[in-house]
């Protein structure tokens, strides 16, 4: 939006969701301005590594980077978890956008604020191999290694991701959504031998907390009846599987939330419409459904795009 564009222009991703009043500004004017049901705050996945002694940086044309790659058991060991207070940053700006949505809008109705963290692989493999990745070979190294590092950074991670999730919810947030962009690169064995257990812990404690949880991963069409035994409330479902298909397998008494590929928001607005309206006749206005794309909004995505499907969802 334009709005956020002038923002992005003066400061660094990384300032901004380091500093409460932009990152609330942000947020609070992306769910304004498209009209939305829920406003997810400004902030990035790995903000948790810089308290967990691991620097890395954003590189443009690469993404995240992260220069000393974790490898060995000994890099783990010295990881911290005792310093989740230098996150407080991101709750203070969900306590600024509960602020400002404090009352109620025309239609009676409130607007939820989404929290969000990485999940367990996701973050390890970031952590692993220092930056995006097509096969994840450091990654899967680690995770087979038998010298006991992979327990240990699961553990690590369930414990500062759980610290940081609290200081969402008890700042406002009304959901959490842990997000697993990664997980597609497992096979259903692997998945449920290194990561079903600390991704459950992780959901379970979050939901102990008293709100909804959100589990969403890329490319997971295959993990989705592992992913409902996390207990999550909600399955994100991306667009390589079709909606109805992604509730049956999701299972009777959980949500699913997509599925419209980001991409498509470029595409002319008849082709738009058709796909959006596809969605919503599989949904065949069931209950448990939210309609999202089935991944991130991608940069250069047409604001009008973005406030056509809104427009359409309302009108279904």
């Amino acid at each position: 939006m334009p709005e956020y564009m002038t923002v992005r222009k003066h400061h660094s991703l990384l300032e901004i969701c380091r500093t409460p009043d932009i990152a609330a500004e942000v947020t609070i004017t992306a769910a304004e301005r498209l009209g939305v049901d829920a406003a997810i705050i400004f902030a990035d996945l790995l903000l948790p590594f810089t308290p967990m002694g691991l620097d890395f940086e954003f590189v443009n044309g690469e993404g995240p980077v992260v220069h000393q790659p974790i490898r060995t058991l000994e890099q783990i060991q010295a990881l911290r978890t005792d310093r989740t207070d230098e996150l407080l940053y991101v709750s203070q700006a969900i306590e600024k956008v509960a602020k400002h949505f404090s009352g109620l809008r025309e239609d009676g109705d409130t607007l939820g604020i989404i929290g969000f963290c990485g999940a367990p692989f996701t973050l390890a493999s970031y952590m692993i191999e220092g930056s995006g990745s097509r096969n994840y070979i450091e990654a899967k190294k680690l995770m087979y290694s038998q010298d006991g590092s992979w327990p240990l950074l699961m553990s690590k991670l369930v414990e500062v991701l759980v610290a940081y999730a609290t200081q969402q919810v008890e700042a406002g947030a009304d959901v959490i959504q842990v997000f697993d962009s990664w997980a597609g690169a497992l096979s259903v064995q692997d998945y449920r031998q290194y990561c079903l257990a600390p991704t459950t812990e992780l959901i379970q404690r979050i939901k102990a907390l008293g709100v909804p949880v959100i589990y969403f991963g890329v490319d997971t069409a295959s993990l989705l009846p592992t992913f409902r035994e996390t207990g999550a409330d909600v399955l994100g479902l991306d667009w390589r599987i079709p909606l109805d298909e992604g509730m049956r397998a999701a299972g009777p008494g959980c949500a699913v939330q997509g599925n419209l590929d980001p991409i498509t928001l470029f595409a002319p607005p008849d082709v738009l419409e058709a796909r959006v309206s596809e969605i919503l006749k599989l949904a065949a206005k069931r209950p448990g459904h939210i309609f999202n794309l089935g991944h991130g909004i991608v940069p250069g995505t047409p604001v009008d795009a973005v406030l056509q499907i809104v427009q359409q969802i309302k009108r279904s």
